[in-house]
This record gives structure tokens, C-alpha cells and sequence, in this order.
């Protein structure tokens, strides 16, 4: 195939698409005879069965999976956008350590690899990137590069954020609480954060730092910041949680002090976890995208296949806003 693709003039990935017969139209027709011409002429032969159904694989490269249900969607978006192309996704998760990714890439060499998505689990600057990621075509999934050499994807949290704050006051709050993450590594926490300012500043109401907390990522934490904010001289009569799990600890807090939710506070969470549907009353929140963001990375790099000279694009996708029951005017 490399000699395939240098008598051509096209990637290693372009001929894999040819000769494995990948379906859709990436691939020019006058490419697509070029490279069956000079296949026949150099007397290439498929190694695979006829009826292989894997026209081709995407690896999927990933630094985490831990217990968290934020990477279940991303890798099924990358397989069944694979799928519909005829090609097989490979994930690998490598602990984020480059040398391991590093030592899979060289491994996996120039087997059928039509190119390869490296995705991170918290949404982050992409971390040191293994070299041989150049040699492949490749596109960032959550994670991103202050000066782009690859396409990337993440989702929209500012936009998010701002969405989240923007749905409280049109319900009629003004005093409106943020329990924030706080760590300054997380580029969630931080757009999520400046969302929720920009809001508040453009509908006139002044932001008191009174009203954000922070460090809190987990479910007791939530319940002890919305605890600190229920005992204020002036409490708020909304809060918008960093996560839903934040969220949920909030739910305890504000039963713990004798009050209902939504009559006495609204509440508004973001991921979209599945216990975001079940607890009562259910949670309105913005629903993280990644299977939409899986699936474009994978649409995105069967581009660059083809394209070889495409210039990267930096996506943020758009978090929807899910609206449920815990919203209600201010008491």
C-alpha cells in the first residue's frame, strides 16, 4: 500500500479506502482508477478474505475510562460512525502515558489504520501527544491545542453555562447561586463558570462573589456548599451545579433545611447523567454531546484522509439544555 500510495501521490489512508472498498464518495473517481491502475500494475493482492466485512481502522486512543459514564458515549459514537463506513474503531486506552500510546502506534504499524482519534476524558489541552501521531491523518476528541496541528472537538461549556444561568433568570430569579468545581486544571469548570458571569452580566445583575463556591466535584460536597449557601443572611432562590452529581448533593442540602424544590429554590445540573431523569423532581440540565462529538471526529478524519492539505478546525459542540422539573419562579 505505501508503495500504492507514493506512486500516486496520496496517503497511505486514501489507498486503504480504494482497496478495501470503503463505501461513500471521499474519494474522487479519477483517484479511485489511479489506484486500482497501479495496484494492478504492481501486482498488489488483498491478504483478507473477500467477504472481510473491515474495510479499514480508526484507533481510538484514550487516556482514561475510570468509572465515569462520559466515556461510554464517546466511544460508541466513534464505533457506529465507523460502522456506517465500513471500518472497524480499535480503542485503546492508554493511562495517558505517550510512551504506551507511542509503543501501540508502532505496533499497529500500517495495518489497514486509515487513521487514528486521540480523545481525552476530561475535557482538557491536549496533553503531550505521542510524535507518531503526525504520520497518521488524526483529529482531537476532547481535547483541543492552543495552536491547532490537528482538527478537535469539544463540547460547548461556556455556551452551556451560559444557557444553564440564562433559563433561571428568564424563569424570573435574580439571586442566583453557582456551586463551581473550582480546579483550576479543569477547562469545564472555568467555561462553565465565565458562562454563568457573562449571563447575569447581560441581563444587568451584578455578579456577588458571595453567591460561587467552589471546590466541590462530588455529591457530598455539593451538599455542603448548598448547605453554606442556604445558611446566607440573603440566600439565593436558584443554583446552577457544576455537574449533576453536584447537583444531587444540592437535593439532599435543601431537603436537609425542610425546603421543596422547585417552590423554595430552582436547581439546574450539566452532564445529563441518567439519575438526572429518576430523582424527584427531576433535574433540568444540559446534556453533555458526546456521541454527536465521537461521531463527527470520525467525519472529520475520513476528510482529512482525503484532503491531506485541510487545514484543522477547533469545534465546540453545543450542549442542550434539557428542560425538566426543577425550575420554578422564585418564591
Amino acid at each position: 500500500m505505501s508503495d500504492i500510495a507514493s506512486r500516486v501521490g496520496v496517503s497511505h489512508a486514501t489507498v486503504s479506502l480504494v482497496l478495501n472498498e470503503v463505501p461513500g464518495r471521499r474519494v474522487s473517481e479519477k483517484v479511485r482508477e489511479r489506484v486500482l491502475a497501479v495496484a494492478e500494475e504492481l501486482g498488489y493482492q488483498k491478504t483478507a478474505p473477500a467477504n472481510d466485512p473491515i474495510g479499514g481502522i480508526i484507533v481510538l486512543l484514550i487516556d482514561d475510562l475510570m468509572a465515569s459514564q462520559h466515556a461510554a458515549p464517546l466511544i460508541e459514537g466513534v464505533r457506529s460512525a465507523a460502522e456506517e463506513q465500513g471500518m472497524a474503531a480499535l480503542t485503546v486506552v492508554t493511562g495517558g502515558q505517550v510512551e504506551f500510546a507511542e509503543s501501540i502506534l508502532d505496533y499497529l504499524g500500517r495495518r489497514q489504520i486509515v487513521g487514528v482519534i486521540y480523545a481525552t476524558l476530561i475535557t482538557q489541552l491536549a496533553p503531550v501527544l505521542p510524535t507518531k501521531l503526525s504520520s497518521y491523518p488524526a483529529v482531537l476528541l476532547n481535547c483541543h491545542q492552543q495552536r491547532a496541528e490537528f482538527s478537535s472537538i469539544i463540547p460547548g461549556d461556556h455556551a452551556g453555562g451560559f444557557a444553564a444561568t440564562e433559563v433561571l433568570i428568564k424563569a424570573g430569579h435574580r439571586r442566583i447561586g453557582m456551586i463551581d468545581a473550582g480546579r483550576q486544571r479543569l477547562e469545564a469548570a472555568r467555561d462553565r463558570l465565565s458562562g454563568y458571569r457573562q449571563a447575569l452580566t447581560t441581563y444587568d445583575i451584578a455578579v456577588d462573589p458571595e453567591l460561587i463556591l467552589s471546590e466541590a466535584w462530588s455529591l457530598d460536597l455539593g451538599r455542603e456548599k448548598m448547605l453554606q449557601l442556604l445558611d446566607l443572611p440573603s440566600p439565593p432562590t436558584a443554583v446552577f451545579c457544576f455537574s449533576d452529581r453536584v447537583a444531587m448533593g444540592a437535593y439532599d442540602a435543601i431537603r436537609m433545611r425542610g425546603l421543596k424544590i422547585p417552590d423554595d429554590i430552582s436547581v439546574v445540573g450539566f452532564d445529563d447523567e441518567s439519575l438526572a431523569r429518576k430523582i424527584l423532581p427531576p433535574l433540568t440540565t444540559l446534556k453533555l454531546p458526546h456521541m454527536d462529538m465521537g461521531r463527527w471526529a470520525v467525519t472529520e478524519l475520513l476528510e482529512k484522509v482525503v484532503q491531506p492539505k485541510k487545514s484543522p478546525v477547533r469545534l465546540k459542540m453545543e450542549c442542550q439544555l434539557v428542560i425538566r422539573d426543577s425550575i420554578g419562579p422564585p418564591p
